[in-house]
Formats: structure tokens, C-alpha cells, sequence
């Protein structure tokens, strides 16, 4: 396996150990992972996540590229979602001083940090070129 392979590989781990992860802490009270904010959403992140370590495992570049890139704007769109419905989660109370500060009890958690670095990690492990044959002197 190369060194390249085995960057994307932890870095699909990590995904897939992101997802369970907490991501939000509303109020204080209790935790969100990746299924509690969207199920769906975080089956098709953990399924590009087991496409990815199968594509290091059977060794195929371009099916590696595609989903470790896939997987990343998965990650950013999924943030992206969560920082716009934090924001308008409390838009229905008419006093704004009191809905935003409701929108700030909701605290983003350190999932996010295993969740985008494992997508950077197996985008990185994509950038190195397939290895050149060693020329044998006759």
C-alpha cells in the first residue's frame, strides 16, 4: 500500500468515526451526530466513506479521487446547512435580541474537526502521482 493510500484511508476512518461524533449542543441538554441532524444525509456520507476505503483496498485511483472529493463537499455542504439553520432557528420570535441569542445557546461541537479533517486527509492522499518504475541497469 502507499503512503498515499494509507493518508486516504485514515482519512476516511475519520469520516466515518466523524459521523458519530457530536456536532451540535442545543441548550446544553443533549448532543446531535450526523444521523440526528439528517439520516439520510449521513447514510450517503458514511456510503462514500466505505466506497473510499473500498477503492484503497482494491487500489483503483480514480474511483478513490471521485469519492474522496464527493466526500468533502458533502462535509462542506453539510456545514454549510447546519451554521444557515442555526441562524434561522429561531426566526419565527418577533424580538431579535431574544432569537439571537437563542441561536447562540446552539454550540457547534468538535465532531466538525474529525469530520473535515478526514475529508482533507483523503483528498490529500489523491494528490500524489502513481509511482515510476525503478529502470534496471543492464
Amino acid at each position: 500500500m502507499r503512503i498515499s493510500s494509507l493518508i486516504s484511508f485514515i482519512g476516511f476512518v475519520l469520516v466515518i468515526a466523524g459521523a458519530y461524533c457530536p456536532l451540535l449542543r442545543p441548550f446544553h441538554l443533549f448532543n446531535y451526530d450526523l444521523f440526528d441532524l439528517n439520516k439520510p444525509y449521513g447514510i450517503i456520507v458514511l456510503l462514500m466513506a466505505v466506497v473510499g476505503i473500498l477503492a484503497v483496498a482494491l487500489d483503483r485511483r480514480p474511483l478513490l479521487k471521485t469519492a474522496a472529493y464527493v466526500t468533502l463537499l458533502l462535509v462542506v455542504l453539510l456545514y454549510i446547512a447546519a451554521v444557515f439553520q442555526v441562524k434561522s432557528a429561531f426566526n419565527f420570535i418577533p424580538f431579535k435580541g431574544i432569537a439571537s441569542g437563542l441561536a447562540r445557546a446552539i454550540k457547534f461541537k468538535w465532531g466538525w474537526y474529525l469530520l473535515f479533517a478526514g475529508a482533507i486527509l483523503a483528498v490529500g492522499g489523491t494528490f500524489a502521482s502513481k509511482p515510476k518504475p525503478i529502470k534496471q541497469i543492464q
